[in-house]
């Protein structure tokens, strides 16, 4: 199989957060449900259901409509509890009211993205 070809199966469906995976070369699409909180010291965390759209062993690439900025403290959480750790913004694309984001893990977290 050529490079373009995979390429073109991997970013496919050219949307913000498929943009924004091409800086991340070991991006795994996903389709992760996960509970994402953005952790604050003032005032009362916000959160929101999203979807993991891309992931390695350290990032995940997701939409948000929260107002997140770069190097923010996140909370992502999994219904399975195979997900559960604290992450950090490290890349950001805005894109009308769903921002696409990129937050590296604070612990390498394992088992939770099975290629096959």
């Amino acid at each position: 199989m050529s490079k373009a070809a995979t390429a073109t199966a991997r970013y496919g469906q050219e949307n913000s957060i498929g943009k924004l995976a091409r800086f991340f070369p070991n991006a795994t699409p996903l389709r992760i449900p996960v509970r994402l909180t953005r952790i604050t010291t003032q005032g009362r965390p916000s959160s929101e259901t999203t979807i993991v759209e891309f992931g390695t062993a350290r990032e995940v690439l997701f939409a948000s409509s929260l107002p997140l900025e770069f190097a923010d403290m996140l909370r992502l959480q999994n219904s399975d509890g195979t997900l559960d750790t604290e992450a950090c913004v490290v890349a950001l694309q805005y894109n009308g009211d769903r921002t696409a984001v990129a937050a590296r893990l604070k612990d390498s977290a394992t088992n939770w993205i099975v290629k096959q």
